[in-house]
């Protein structure tokens, strides 16, 4: 089962994830992108979020997704769509003049892309504890791409899920309550009876 993790930054995708692999120590875990090509390659980003980036993440994670095959067990740090939804948010903000032009650059990957996913646990800013995370910077940028993500996860804004469409859960409360959701899931068909 290939898992992702969706959201804007800030919404509390690592912590799901750990909670996650505490009862699923069996899963592989893929960290976010930024962190890997900083960590792991070396990659230096620019202090202010920028077009190219996202873009350069977002083809990370697709190769990432290719890694895997159907019934492998692995949970992602993002997906293809926050990447579009990030070039989207800085298209809209006027921050970055390629954004614009790496929307249609990215559309097909990104399309392409979520075919290698089964899961998709979409975290919205409307859905978490009050209390948490109030202080994320780029407070514009965060609720610019969570607003993205809302319109192409319950609207299907851009016709991302035209030809394949994972499951989607919108995640919402706490951490624990997020977890539980999750794990509910898992006990339904499809997933009922699977080697998990």
């Amino acid at each position: 089962m290939r898992v992702a993790v969706s959201g804007t930054h800030c919404s509390g995708k690592s912590t799901l994830i750990d909670h996650f692999l505490i009862a699923h120590p069996d899963f592989s875990h893929e960290l976010e992108p930024y962190t890997v090509l900083q960590e792991d390659y070396g990659e230096v980003f620019a202090a202010e979020p920028s077009a190219d980036d996202f873009y350069q993440q977002l083809k990370f994670n697709i190769d990432r997704l290719r890694r895997y095959q159907p019934g492998e067990k692995v949970i992602y740090e993002r997906c293809p769509i926050d990447f579009i939804a990030y070039l989207l948010a800085l298209s809209d903000l006027r921050t970055d003049k390629q954004a614009s032009l790496l929307v249609e650059r990215s559309l097909d990957i990104v399309k392409d892309g979520i075919e290698l996913l089964d899961l998709i646990v979409f975290l919205p800013l409307d859905g978490m504890d009050s209390d948490v995370m109030s202080d994320a910077e780029e407070q514009e940028l965060r609720i610019a791409v969570d607003d993205w993500l809302v319109d192409i996860f319950r609207g299907n804004d851009l016709n991302i899920f035209s030809f394949c469409h994972p499951i989607i859960l919108e995640a919402r409360g706490s951490t624990e309550e997020r977890f539980l959701q999750i794990e509910s899931l898992l006990k339904l068909p499809p997933w009922e009876g699977r080697d998990q």
